[in-house]
């Protein structure tokens, strides 16, 4: 008798997979979904390329299980590609993944699943999922080389109670060792390190072709006021950024902000990129409420960045501040915090200044 229905989604890599190898031996009832995204994901390495299609499929046909493409399109470019622009326009630098998880994966693949009849859904991401007393918890994949759970920091109860993670266990080696055992032809795939929408990864032309107005040039400011260059459009540079300033002088020169009224690039020297505090919004915390008075935390300002140690508190609505034991190198507006009490996710927001 087979257990209840899960909805995979696919995206035509090895984790994917094997994720959905691991259901179907465990007796699930398996459907495979790959989503096509975007029109323009022409590339081999994009997720919902069509040969990232075709690789999901022939994935699906030699373990043993249908598979179907969803066309989600309109509300990616909603929630997703229109963001991440809008963001740039701001002069902040978005993670279109982390979105790309809340509205698509466990929104509308959650809504989906419901119309389809399937109980669960489940992706090939490296976190864990664990209830204890009444609440679900997410927590770090046991691979940390390959731990995931920072780009999931905006799950929801109900969305932690639908999903499974068959990957937040096992090492990526040995996901490779149960792809070639099997022969899946998708053994020896390449991760893709590209945003899927964004072809070769140049953010600067996708930003350019998609623009609907000019992008104007402006002025390099130093923290004494100073010009000292011209900037092509804030939305070429992110904080931290020191390559292709185009400046001389008394450098090296680093972005340690961006002014979008004034149009400008803020430059300062290497110890100018660090700070002791942020503020972020859009909160969410994970299994409980945000607590009235301050907590201790390890907080992670990028998915590559190490975790810091961090005092964790309430800000005004819809704000927490995020105080740093030591200061911490190029925080940096639009990108996600996450914050960990050990290998659990508290929550996380987006960094706002």
């Amino acid at each position: 008798m087979k257990k209840n229905r899960v909805l995979v989604a696919m995206s035509g890599g090895v984790d994917s997979s094997v994720a959905a190898y691991l259901l179907k031996k465990q007796g699930f009832d398996v459907i495979g979904v790959t989503m096509h995204l975007w029109a323009e994901a022409d590339s081999d390495s994009a997720c919902c390329s069509l040969s990232s299609v075709e690789d999901a499929r022939k994935v699906a046909s030699k373990i043993g299980f249908p598979h179907y493409t969803l066309n989600m399109k309109k509300v990616f470019e909603k929630k997703v590609v229109s963001n991440f622009i809008e963001e740039y326009k701001r002069g902040r630098t978005p993670n279109p993944c982390v979105r790309c998880n809340q509205y698509i994966k466990f929104d509308a693949l959650l809504k989906k699943a419901e119309e389809l009849g399937a109980e669960y859904i489940s992706t090939g991401h490296y976190a864990r999922i664990e209830k204890k007393r009444g609440r679900y918890f997410l927590r770090k994949g046991k691979d940390q080389s390959k731990d995931q759970s920072y780009f999931l920091y905006c799950m929801s109860q109900k969305a932690l109670s639908m999903t499974l993670f068959p990957m937040g266990d096992i090492k990526k080696t040995k996901t490779r060792m149960i792809a070639k055992k099997l022969g899946l032809p998708v053994a020896d795939k390449k991760e893709s390190q590209e945003i899927c929408f964004v072809p070769d990864d140049n953010y600067g032309k996708f930003l350019q072709d998609h623009f609907k107005e000019n992008i104007d040039p402006g002025p390099i400011i130093d923290k004494k006021g100073n010009v000292v260059g011209e900037h092509n459009g804030i939305i070429f540079y992110t904080v931290g950024q020191r390559k292709g300033l185009g400046i001389g002088g008394s450098g090296p020169y680093y972005v340690i902000s961006i002014d979008k009224k004034k149009n400008a690039v803020i430059v300062g020297g290497k110890n100018d990129v660090f700070r002791e505090e942020l503020l972020a919004e859009g909160i969410n915390t994970i299994s409980f409420a945000m607590p009235s008075e301050p907590i201790e935390v390890k907080a992670r300002i990028r998915y590559n960045a190490r975790e810091e140690k961090a005092t964790l508190e309430a800000f005004g609505k819809g704000l927490v501040k995020v105080k740093f034991n030591k200061p911490v190198r190029a925080v940096t507006p639009g990108q996600s915090v996450v914050f960990y009490d050990g290998d659990i996710v508290v929550g996380g927001g987006i960094i706002k200044e």
